[in-house]
């Protein structure tokens, strides 16, 4: 009898809005474009079926909403996906169900709202204990948000997103919020993600941040934010288990992937690590930062993490480890590969005394274990400094090995080309000459031959 009576609860949802079908009787106006994704959807909406208005003005937050809210109601029945269509669509936070696909179609923008009211204030992150902006402990709800769901695909035919960050970086600036800035793109506690085929702009802050998800891929993502202002990191994989993100490009005021897992005793307590991450194909542009750093909330540990066929142009460093005394944990298993890189500060840079913490309740004799770092196969030209690598004072970092990479220096590069401090490992076939700490020894650096698994998933050809 519940089950029946579910049934047609569900049925009332479905014929609530007559414009849902199914795949088999979409409206021509938007059918025919086909796009890969983890899964296709039986039914099928657009937004404008739940009063939205594409002018660029018009708030569609309650919209959004409303829309999701009915078609999760199709989860248990083939799934569906929202339409997002040519036009400009503003909007404030909301967030997504499971079995769900939001695809936004080329010519289509989603405008994130300037109005503070239409951003809900959420707990910090458990394993962050405050917002990471340092004000206060609570953070505006991101974008486009979901907590504990399961088969989520963000995608779109080069649709964008677009954060109107200028609001928030201002006010950001002049000291002016009590909260976190929100983020574009968030899910949290979730399993089998795909976020692929979008244009992201001037987030507020971060643009990508799963955190305590598994099973997630980034595809064919391009994000642009300007290069002057901080914290526009591109894609943070947070305490996330099988990750792939490929295939993307980046230019941002930070770096352009960030590797996280929480931040000194909140991340410990929380205790869960990044791992089994691969980053392939990535192009990045990012003067002030890393096109690739790990850390400096590393307090989960990471681990495992594979990076190749990467192009950094006017980067100011390729691979980065940021850490500290007070985080703990571990960055290990780390292996880099195929690098090339044109106009860079530093080649490689591992930082340990990244001193920024929540707040005065860490434990400074936390020491972070940092070992197994290979570098193989890379090339870089018009670079100022090679390497600086200081790890911490009783606590060096291990098992550098660095091999097969030719350095070309800049009209005006540094008197000291490699600083290292605190390091032990090797070197083989590098240039110019490393430091003494990691002496020349006749070796490849290892990395691994095998697949993490959902480098081995397949995409459905799917419809709208």
């Amino acid at each position: 009898m519940i089950r029946l009576v579910f049934g047609i609860l569900v049925l009332l949802a479905i014929f609530r809005f007559p414009t849902i079908e199914s795949r088999s009787h979409h409206p021509s106006a938007y059918s025919g474009i086909e796009f890969s994704a983890l899964n296709c959807r039986k039914h099928k909406a657009v937004i404008t079926d739940f009063g939205g208005v594409g002018d660029g003005k018009t708030s569609n937050t309650k919209a959004f909403k409303t829309a999701i809210s009915n078609l999760s109601h199709l989860a248990s029945y083939g799934g569906a996906q929202l339409v997002v269509p040519p036009g400009k669509w503003l909007t404030g936070s909301f967030n997504l169900t499971s079995h769900f696909t939001l695809f936004i179609q080329k010519g289509a923008t989603i405008l994130a709202s300037q109005d503070e009211s239409e951003w809900p204030v959420v707990a910090p992150l458990p394993s962050y204990g405050k917002g990471r902006d340092g004000t206060g402990t609570g953070r505006f709800n991101s974008l486009i948000s979901g907590t504990n769901l399961t088969d989520v695909v963000i995608t779109g035919n080069n649709g964008t997103i677009n954060g109107q960050g200028q609001y928030w970086w201002d006010k950001f600036k002049k000291k002016q919020f009590k909260v976190t800035r929100p983020y574009m793109i968030e899910l949290l506690f979730s399993k089998n993600i795909q976020i692929s085929n979008i244009t992201l702009v001037d987030s507020p802050s971060w643009h990508i941040h799963p955190v305590y998800c598994n099973n997630v891929i980034v595809k064919s993502i391009t994000i642009v934010a300007p290069v002057d202002v901080p914290n526009t990191d591109g894609i943070n994989p947070d305490s996330c288990t099988n990750t792939l993100i490929e295939d993307c490009y980046i230019v941002s005021g930070d770096d352009c992937i960030a590797v996280k897992s929480g931040w000194d005793q909140y991340g410990i307590k929380f205790g869960m690590p990044t791992q089994q991450l691969s980053i392939r194909r990535l192009t990045c542009i990012s003067p002030k930062s890393a096109g690739v750093a790990l850390g400096s909330e590393m307090s989960g540990g990471i681990k495992d993490v594979r990076i190749e066929d990467v192009t950094l142009i006017n980067t100011e460093s390729s691979v980065r480890i940021k850490t500290a005394a007070g985080r703990g944990a571990y960055v290990k298993d780390i292996y880099a590969r195929r690098f090339t890189m044109k106009t860079m500060k530093y080649v490689f840079w591992m930082s340990g005394n990244y001193n920024q913490h929540p707040d005065e309740g860490y434990d400074p004799k936390a020491l972070p274990e940092v070992s197994n770092i290979n570098f193989s196969d890379m090339t870089a030209e018009n670079v100022t400094m090679s390497a600086s690598l200081a790890g911490i004072d009783k606590d060096p970092f291990t098992g550098i090995c660095i091999s097969n990479v030719n350095i070309t220096l800049s009209a005006k590069p540094k008197e000291v080309q490699w600083n290292c401090t605190n390091m032990a490992g090797v070197t083989s076939r590098v240039k110019p000459e490393p430091c003494s700490l990691l002496p020349e020894k006749n070796m490849d650096c290892k990395f691994p031959s095998d697949l993490i698994p959902i480098e081995s998933v397949v995409f459905n050809k799917c419809y709208l």
